[in-house]
């Protein structure tokens, strides 16, 4: 007998993601139903003291209240609702948390950097197309942080979480991100990226070592390819080489915000603005780990967390 589906809702920077699941007859998360909200809660996290916005909050708030009918229609036993960047860099989001809390009965709780990177981990752990590699790197890009992952003979040896996010980055460096956006300032994002990697004390030293990379900005660049090639997600190319992320950032650089928002299958209009710092810091976490391409896998912390909720149910 399956066990009942239980939800989890993760509150980013940049978006508000839901997964429905239940556990499988291999005792790992089954995926019931899956949506994601475009919220950007973020806007300002790169402020030396950031706050989330009255606007931002009620934006958030009601994304949430969606999620949650949602993952009730589906049946879900147990709901559990964490935050990662944006609300761990907020002065005010303990008041974001406890709004949520007042108007849902349902706790948001608030991740540390270690948390966020062990639950990719986990989740990661769930990907059966993982289970054969060795030595290799995980690099995880949200909209306000990057958790950084290396595993060594499957086993994983450092976790961390860098201040590396996309709409975080376009803030900082990006003057006007609804114009052509000039190499020069994509340089900035990428200096600044490789910067914070190297003090960071996380070593690329894994012989021999692969690259996998999660998150919405390598679905987004994998979405883009496969839609260039006429093909869905699923039918794309799991794996891209870092001479293809320089070309996608090429020419995308070279467009406005409203002709990348239209001109490219593929791009969410909601991510145009923040895809190309993105795919500059992917780039830069590449050559840090002098790797020349990346794998995908749709596996995230909404599974890491998945697995520990199912882990606890009976049967």
């Amino acid at each position: 007998m399956s066990s009942s589906p239980i939800a989890v809702i993760d509150v980013g920077s940049n978006t508000i993601k839901m997964l429905v699941a239940r556990k499988g007859a291999d005792g790992l998360p089954e995926g019931v139903f899956f949506r994601t909200c475009d919220a950007r809660i973020s806007r300002g996290i790169s402020s030396a003291s950031p706050t989330l916005t009255e606007e931002g909050m009620q934006v958030g708030l009601e994304a949430i209240r969606s999620l949650i009918t949602d993952a009730r229609a589906h049946g879900a036993s147990l709901i559990s609702m964490v935050a990662t960047s944006a609300v761990r860099s907020a002065s005010n989001g303990p008041e974001f948390c406890a709004r949520i809390l007042a108007a849902t009965g349902l706790a948001l709780r608030t991740l540390s950097g270690d948390e966020e990177a062990r639950l990719i981990g986990r989740g990661l752990a769930c990907d059966p197309a993982l289970a054969a590699l060795g030595n290799f790197y995980v690099f995880d890009l949200g909209g306000g942080s990057m958790e950084c992952l290396a595993y060594s003979g499957g086993t994983q040896v450092q976790a961390l979480s860098l201040p590396l996010g996309c709409v975080r980055l376009t803030e900082r460096f990006i003057s006007d991100p609804s114009a052509p956006i000039p190499a020069e300032q994509l340089e900035l994002v990428a200096r600044h990226s490789r910067e914070l990697l190297a003090g960071s004390g996380f070593s690329f030293t894994l012989p021999n070592a692969g690259a996998v990379f999660a998150g919405g900005s390598m679905t987004t660049a994998r979405a883009i390819v496969g839609a260039a090639l006429g093909k869905s997600l699923n039918e794309a190319p799991l794996t891209l080489t870092l001479a293809e992320l320089e070309a996608l950032l090429t020419r995308l650089a070279a467009l406005s915000l409203a002709e990348r928002r239209s001109a490219i299958p593929g791009l969410p209009p909601a991510r145009a603005d923040v895809f190309p710092a993105a795919l500059a810091t992917m780039i830069a976490s590449g050559r840090a780990a002098g790797v020349s391409s990346f794998r995908h896998s749709l596996y995230n912390l909404r599974h890491g967390l998945a697995a520990e909720l199912l882990e606890s149910q009976p049967g």
